[in-house]
């Protein structure tokens, strides 16, 4: 059995500003509403997400990679429009997403360390 503790790690870490990724065409602006499951007050909370991509060191890269991946996202984004919208709340306390188009919030960031030195399961040691 492997042990959860881990020795502290020390790494630096600079970040882009973040900057909003919009759909790459037009998308419909409407209003979806909520399953009454979805409209649960308990399973109202915000996550984030960070994701990981690992470069390929045997090819040398003509473009940015995160270049790639915002106008990547920036083309997925006109078929999962709804993430780019915003949760609104009706007068009667339900919830719907307006799709506005608004954006998907997206950060660049570079670290000093190996993603294999921080373990597996990689657990991100810093807030």
């Amino acid at each position: 059995m492997k042990s959860i503790l881990r020795q502290k790690i020390s790494f630096n870490v600079q970040r882009s500003k973040p900057v909003v990724i919009f759909p790459a065409t037009p998308t419909p602006h409407d209003i979806k509403f909520l399953s009454d499951i979805d409209n649960q007050t308990v399973l109202r909370y915000y996550t984030s997400g960070v994701h990981f991509y690992h470069a390929d060191p045997s090819k040398a890269y003509e473009v940015d990679p995160a270049h790639v991946i915002k106008a990547a996202l920036a083309k997925a984004l006109v078929y999962y429009y709804p993430i780019t919208g915003r949760l609104k709340e009706q007068p009667e306390g339900k919830l719907v997403l307006d799709c506005t188009g608004e954006g998907a919030m997206f950060v660049e960031a570079e670290a000093d360390v190996c993603l294999e030195y921080l373990g597996d399961p990689l657990t991100v040691p810093f807030h």
